[in-house]
């Protein structure tokens, strides 16, 4: 829902029709808007430009920045406000939420961890709610242990609160959970996984159980896509990431049930265009 809100909020601040030529106003997108190649593709070919991390467009005064889903730290946005820019928040409501408590429970004192991947847009945005040294950024049970350990030791009657990154799987964020409340009995473990998520990884899992391969339709940088072929494979199948339909590998035909998932920000054309090429490898040559 989050990543299909930003990009009609992009298409709108365009002003292109989808059959115009690429020369409207300046729009620009703070890092990536979404992580599939071909989504992005089309965007550009509209005129809507991507800006790295820090980057200010030129002409502030005439260009719109749109805040991608992941979101961003409030200050990114107030520097951008204070050169002049038209801003456009399409950050996903459900990391809103995240950014929100993040504020909510720093502001009163708790420590917080952050799980999910430490370079990850998202998890950059909430941290930028939080002030520096209470907030522990954890990817795994192992790191979630050692960063729990360690404040105990600073800190052993600290208040605590758990913030999950939205694409991260249940079971990593349960034990993740675990292994901080050996140190912290007390911590509040908050339902910040986004219920797409879920609901994607469950049905995976259900699918695995009929199928001999699998194939996850959508892009390498996307967090929830990568989570959706990890989960294939701990589950004992022979899986593989697709962008488009000519990165299906020759040995998919030798398989004679082939699964097809796919990440939130995939198109749907494209898991079509995916589908149509899988059946293709069980027709005669």
């Amino acid at each position: 829902m989050g990543v299909r809100r930003a990009v009609e909020m992009a298409w709108r601040e365009s002003s292109l029709p989808e059959d115009s030529s690429p020369i409207g106003p300046a729009v620009y997108t703070l890092g990536p808007l979404i992580h599939n190649p071909e989504v992005l593709g089309s965007l550009e070919e509209r005129g809507i430009k991507v800006l790295k991390e820090g980057e200010v467009p030129p002409n502030p005064e005439k260009a719109t920045v749109i805040i991608r889903a992941h979101g961003i730290p409030p200050m990114a946005e107030a520097e951008l406000v204070r050169r002049g820019v038209r801003v456009i928040d399409a950050t996903c409501p459900n990391v809103k939420v995240s950014q929100t408590k993040a504020r909510f429970f720093a502001e009163r004192g708790y420590r917080i961890f952050l799980a999910g991947e430490k370079n990850h847009a998202e998890i950059s945005g909430i941290r930028g709610y939080v002030e520096d040294g209470s907030c522990y950024v954890v990817g795994n049970p192992e790191e979630a242990e050692k960063a729990a350990s360690e404040l105990y030791r600073r800190e052993s009657g600290a208040q605590t609160v758990l913030i999950g990154q939205t694409t991260i799987s249940p079971g990593e964020y349960r034990a993740i959970g675990e292994r901080i409340r050996q140190f912290f009995p007390a911590l509040e473990i908050l339902d910040t996984i986004c219920g797409a998520t879920s609901d994607r990884q469950g049905a995976l899992r259900e699918l695995c159980t009929k199928v001999d391969a699998v194939i996850v339709a959508g892009g390498r940088e996307s967090a929830n896509t990568r989570r959706l072929l990890s989960l294939a494979r701990e589950l004992g199948k022979p899986a593989w990431l697709a962008e488009t339909a000519g990165d299906l590998p020759p040995e998919t035909g030798i398989y004679k049930t082939v699964g097809l998932s796919a990440g939130a920000s995939t198109p749907d054309s494209l898991i079509a265009e995916i589908e149509e090429a899988l059946k293709a490898f069980g027709q005669p040559k």
